[in-house]
């Protein structure tokens, strides 16, 4: 598995360029989108090390629970396919700007 750390570091100078000079409507404080995708980056990333580490345990005999380390597992692949979905619906919606004649 690729860490996904490179992405998440490569994304601060995206937020500094998109959000510099425009003003949220009514100062609103809340985290935009590129925050929330900062946070399921870093909890899917989290998720894949915890996967990866109950393998390693599991494999060694240090930890003998199968049910554990499988859901584990599971939930960090659940994780990545929906990240990889969200990164599917933005290079197609990019796409499609692209595409537009002005």
């Amino acid at each position: 598995m690729r860490p996904i750390t490179s992405l998440i570091t490569g994304m601060g100078g995206t937020q500094d360029i998109v959000m510099k000079g425009v003003p949220r409507a009514g100062g609103d404080s809340r985290p935009g989108f590129v925050d929330h995708l900062k946070a399921t980056l870093t909890n899917t990333n989290d998720l894949q090390h915890q996967a990866k580490t109950a393998m390693e345990e599991l494999a060694t005999g240090r930890n003998g629970n199968i049910h554990e380390t499988l859901l584990s597992m599971s939930k960090a692949e659940t994780s990545f396919k929906m990240v990889m979905q969200v990164r599917n619906k933005v290079l197609n919606a990019y796409q499609e700007v692209m595409r537009m004649q002005m």
